[in-house]
């Protein structure tokens, strides 16, 4: 879609001077590391997020959580929150009007509990009142009268436990089926791994504020990284047709899985229609732990057979991922685990059982590298021990075993996309080692633990470790990628409306870089985002660089051509023969010389383009299929120091190599590949949100650990392969994701290779890392 709309031009007045010669325009364009446009907003503490919003005779939110993970609702006393002063609404599963269960695959989990809760912090009912204390004071004079039930809380026994939902327990099984299942090897390892609940943790915690139309609809503002999905999700949830609700995107305060439980929005909605006044809530710290989607805990068991030279022959796994209550983005997580479960080798032979089954567990579901984290720790481990047994170096067996483009994965698909596993490996591996600390009391805080730390240097060794990671980019499974972009010019500025959300992957800034290097304008602005725009579908996966930069750099080319055909046409040439550089458009021979304002000539011009990926397939029963769109890849290699006596650990480096496609703006590619290592790191050694018979532990950011700015090791990049993927627009590739998958899995290698103990769970805990010396054992 295409147009234009002519304007006045204007001449310069007489006697007006001459203006100073223009400063060298800055460098833009791809390639560059243009900076963020709101980062001196966001750095200065203006930049508004949800929390920060206001609206006249505003209303506050609060929402009444179950203490227990399952129990029977008896009943729901409202009477006496509803006679509070200030209280102008109480709302429970009663006041939905229309769909009463929402998700993001199955729509099984309810807005608020009615005849059971099924795990700790599902809500209840939700309050409006004319203060924040008044709201929460109202939600806990809710009286529910509880029936406790007995959890079901180890996803093993959730096959034969009664059904904790109608829908039945098991969510999805894949039996993949790939080769002979007589094939063996001459060598044979075993091991049984545990990966934890890693939260996403953002900075900022929920909020959201829903406001009521003239025309009896909603508005709701919120931190949303799939405004379409929620806008569709709310309009069943409220029996409104979609165009009568709206979600407008407001400033992300980070997000690595899905931002916001749509539970609150729903709830926010709800009340702001039923009071006819603006609401907000805005969760506390423990809230947002009870309310938002985890890691899935996963229980992984694995057999890989070699020949005697070290090449891999069958690969045999059982993965049990536990979806907590609901089920989420589970089958999807399952899918990535299954079809990734070899990684990024080559195997003749396998034969994998994948399961997801509902706990009472807290809900699990989209965190970034879901499924690929847990069996790369696993398969790593393996190549490990598998390195042990053959007495050969650990990096020399994967590199023995490394896939290439035109190789089989274990679904059946051949990866037709660029693959330099070997060339990553290979660049960790002759990468110089960090020196050693110098033994000297200054150094201290260098040791495991810092220098208040108990341990002693003599206890400390230093380990290496290897891992080779990938994940699949896009969606998987006939998922139908599609995003719309539009791309306008007026005068020397264009504008790109896009309802990609900006959720710190850095998509504003491509979309920028991609007008300016089409366009040659350097001023570019990015529209903000609400579901009025074409959708762009959800930020995950890394679909905005490829689906959505694909999207703007087509209406970027539509208007380009609209803006040198009649320059072209004018001077009989082809438009392939004018380029665009610096705001100046010139002909291959030197006669054509101009700039795109004076070729605007007042006129407005806009394209509206999509760009949607090659189809996908499910997987077959058998777990054979082409279902993903394309791979990316990744090698780390750890250097770890470990107290043997402690168990403590310090990760000293981390060296990175990584399949980019093409680097499309160094600095903020940089970023975001030490963001995922850390974020692994955090996976490796202290994020997992802990519970007691389905019940939280601390639901806080002092019982829950992130890494932080002193825990951050050394980061290294040596190497971004830039070998582009034909297929993807600007042959770039996601790069967040991967870095977080492989990481863990290196730091488990470091701590193996320091220690000689299987670490076979993450978080590392310290019992696995401590050394016992021999003969201690009797003496204990």
């Amino acid at each position: 879609m295409t147009g234009s709309t002519d304007g006045a031009t204007t001449t310069p007045e007489a006697g007006v001077p001459a203006p100073a010669p223009a400063a060298e325009p800055a460098p833009h364009g791809i390639g560059v590391s243009l900076p963020s446009a709101d980062a001196p907003a966001k750095t200065q503490g203006t930049f508004p997020y949800a929390s920060d919003l206001w609206a006249d005779g505003l209303l506050w939110a609060a929402i009444l959580r179950s203490p227990h993970p399952r129990a029977r609702v008896l009943s729901v006393d409202t009477k006496h929150a509803a006679e509070m002063p200030g209280v102008r609404a109480v709302i429970t599963h009663a006041d939905v009007p229309g769909d009463a269960g929402y998700g993001r695959g199955i729509a099984d989990r309810p807005v608020f509990a009615r005849d059971e809760v099924r795990h700790h912090g599902e809500p209840i009912a939700a309050v409006a009142a004319d203060h924040p204390d008044t709201a929460r004071l109202a939600a806990a004079a809710i009286a529910v009268e509880y029936e406790v039930l007995e959890p079901v809380t180890d996803p093993q026994l959730a096959f034969e436990a009664e059904p904790l939902h109608p829908d039945g327990n098991l969510i999805r099984h894949i039996p993949l089926r790939f080769g002979d299942p007589e094939a063996t090897g001459e060598v044979v390892v075993e091991g049984l791994y545990r990966i934890g609940r890693q939260d996403p943790a953002p900075i900022g915690a929920e909020a959201g504020l829903a406001v009521p139309r003239p025309d009896g609809g909603v508005e709701i503002y919120t931190a949303s990284t799939d405004p379409h999905g929620d806008r569709d999700l709310a309009a069943a949830c409220f029996r409104l047709p979609p165009e009568r609700v709206k979600v407008v995107v407001t400033g992300v305060p980070g997000a690595t899985a899905d931002r916001e439980d749509p539970g609150i929005q729903l709830a926010l909605g709800l009340l702001a229609l039923r009071t006819g006044c603006p609401v907000k809530y805005a969760a506390t710290r423990e809230e947002s732990f009870l309310s938002h989607a985890h890691r899935h805990p996963t229980l992984l068991r694995y057999r890989h057979h070699a020949d005697a030279e070290g090449k891999l022959v069958k690969v045999e796994a059982q993965i049990l991922m536990d979806a907590g209550a609901y089920a989420d983005t589970s089958s999807d997580a399952l899918a990535a685990a299954v079809s990734f479960a070899c990684g990024p080798y080559v195997v003749p032979h396998a034969f994998v059982e994948g399961w997801a089954v509902r706990t009472n567990n807290p809900p699990s579901g989209h965190l970034r590298g879901e499924g690929a984290l847990q069996v790369c720790a696993a398969y790593e481990g393996q190549m490990d021990k598998l390195a042990a047994e053959l007495g050969l170096d650990p990096a020399e067996l994967r590199l023995r075993n490394v896939m290439a483009t035109g190789d089989l994965l274990p679904t059946g698909q051949t990866v037709t996309c660029p693959a330099p596993v070997a060339e990553l490996l290979r660049a960790v591996k002759d990468a110089p080692l960090p020196e050693l600390p110098k033994d000297a009391p200054e150094a201290d805080w260098l040791l495991p633990g810092g220098p208040e730390g108990a341990g002693e240097p003599s206890a400390v060794r230093r380990g290496v470790g290897y891992a080779l990671g990938m994940v699949h980019v896009l969606g998987a499974e006939g998922t139908d990628e599609v995003s719309t972009a539009t791309v306008k010019v007026s005068g020397s500025v264009a504008t790109v409306i896009c309802a990609a959300v900006e959720t710190g992957s850095g998509f504003s800034t491509l979309a920028r870089q991609i007008v300016q290097e089409t366009l040659g304008i350097d001023e570019v602005h990015v529209a903000g985002v609400d579901t009025d725009q074409p959708p762009a579908g959800p930020a995950c996966h890394g679909r905005h660089t490829w689906v959505s930069g694909g999207a703007v750099e087509r209406a970027a080319k539509m208007v380009r051509t609209q803006l040198l055909q009649p320059l072209a046409h004018k001077f009989g040439m082809s438009t392939e023969l004018l380029q665009i550089t610096d705001g100046k458009i010139t002909s291959y021979d030197g006669v054509l010389s101009t700039t795109v304002a004076e070729a605007l000539d007042g006129k407005e011009l806009w394209a509206t383009a999509q760009c949607r990926p090659h189809p996908t397939e499910p997987l077959a029963g058998d777990g054979q299929g082409d279902a993903f769109v394309g791979m990316a890849f990744c090698a780390v290699r750890c250097v770890a120091d470990v107290d043997v006596e402690l168990g403590t650990v310090r990760v000293v480096d981390m060296t990175v190599a990584q399949d980019v496609g093409r680097v499309l703006n160094p600095r903020q590619l940089h970023t975001r590949i030490e963001a995922g290592i850390t974020q692994g790191l955090g996976a490796a050694l202290t994020e997992n949100l802990r519970t007691t018979r389905g019940r939280i532990r601390r639901p806080d950011l002092t019982g829950y650990p992130l890494p932080t700015a002193l825990d951050a090791p050394d980061i290294r990049i040596v190497k971004l392969v830039e070998e582009r993927d034909v297929v993807a627009p600007f042959g770039a590739k996601p790069a967040s994701a991967v870095p977080v998958v492989t990481s863990p899995a290196a730091v488990a290698a470091a701590v193996r290779a320091a220690t000689g103990r299987p670490v076979n769970r993450l978080p590392i805990r310290p019992q696995a890392a401590v050394v016992v010396p021999v003969g201690a054992e009797q003496g204990r």
